[in-house]
């Protein structure tokens, strides 16, 4: 039998020999009948299983790079975190999902059914009814989701549209006496680090919600670790695994009902806003940020000052 299985080490000569085979069980019983060694498929199949040779994913585990900085940041975060939580400060993470077509186009996953659900035979984009952009909100202390669905682009502006809807109708009630918000991203895409325009929305965001708002922002190669993307948006993919996002009322409804059994909670608003591409700061709109960067990884940490805290 282990003669029709390929053992492989990966990386580094001492680690754990990776075994496995791109052969079904019926191809292996078929091998070992040849081999003179006649066994079951299903036999096959339950030694596979008890050996651990189970069908896996691949699972995106290299890092594409290391910052210098990695750790000293994973460090500020951390410090962040604790200071807010110690001033009873709300603190969110954040990031968009990725965007998916709305319509009868095909979504992978499975469910059970009496018949499979009828999509396009090719995915071609022409053939969507439109798009569907995720923007997600998550609360780590009190194990909240939130979800506000973009139609048209994901731009700095969407993301802070999105929280500043948010907080406006969910996050104030919930944290009354708040003094200031710590947002954790990562520092790419609508809340990209490096874009000024960001910066220049997110003071908008503070003065239209009146607070501080700070920003830490995640490594480069290190957005995994940002809580949404292992304590919420896996639950997200889960709800809507396998299912035809044919109408905006059908993708609402599906993640709305994202919850686990740890108290995960989910509610999902719609923007219909059409936003602008391509917005860039002008050299005014760089002169006159109020963003006060901190000392320590600047790049990565900064506050936007609502104007009447001047």
């Amino acid at each position: 039998m282990i003669s029709c299985l390929e053992v492989r080490t990966a990386g580094d000569p001492d680690d754990e020999a990776l075994v496995f085979t791109d052969l079904s069980p019926r191809i292996l019983a078929e091998r070992l009948k040849e081999m003179g060694t006649p066994v079951g498929r299903d036999a096959i199949a339950t030694w596979l299983d008890e050996a651990g040779i189970r069908l896996r994913q691949m699972r995106k585990d290299i890092p594409g790079g290391e910052h210098p900085d990695r750790n000293a940041q994973f460090e500020r975060i951390a410090e962040h975190i604790e200071q807010y939580e110690s001033d009873g400060n709300p603190w969110f993470s954040i990031d968009t999902k990725a965007k998916e077509s709305l319509g009868k186009l095909y979504r992978k996953g499975r469910i059970r059914g009496s018949s499979p659900f009828n999509a396009f035979d090719h995915d071609f984009p022409s053939w969507a009814d439109g798009v569907v952009i995720p923007h997600g909100i998550f609360d780590p202390k009190r194990n909240l989701g939130h979800i506000n669905i973009g139609l048209s682009r994901d731009t700095s502006k969407f993301a802070c549209d999105s929280f500043q809807w948010y907080w406006n109708r969910m996050g104030k009630q919930r944290y009354p006496d708040a003094t200031s918000i710590l947002l954790t991203c990562d520092g790419g895409g609508s809340n990209s680090s490096r874009t000024y325009i960001f910066k220049y929305d997110l003071e908008r965001l503070s003065d239209s919600i009146g607070l501080p708002i700070r920003i830490a922002h995640y490594p480069p190669y290190c957005s995994k670790y940002n809580p949404i993307e292992r304590r919420f948006f896996p639950h997200l993919g889960r709800a809507c695994s396998g299912m035809l996002f044919d109408t905006i009322e059908t993708v609402v409804n599906l993640m709305r009902r994202t919850a686990t059994s740890t108290g995960l909670r989910t509610t999902v608003n719609v923007i219909r806003r059409c936003y602008e591409t391509g917005r860039n700061a002008t050299d005014e709109m760089k002169q006159q940020l109020r963003i006060k960067y901190d000392e320590l990884l600047p790049k990565w940490n900064y506050t936007a000052e609502p104007k009447n805290r001047q």
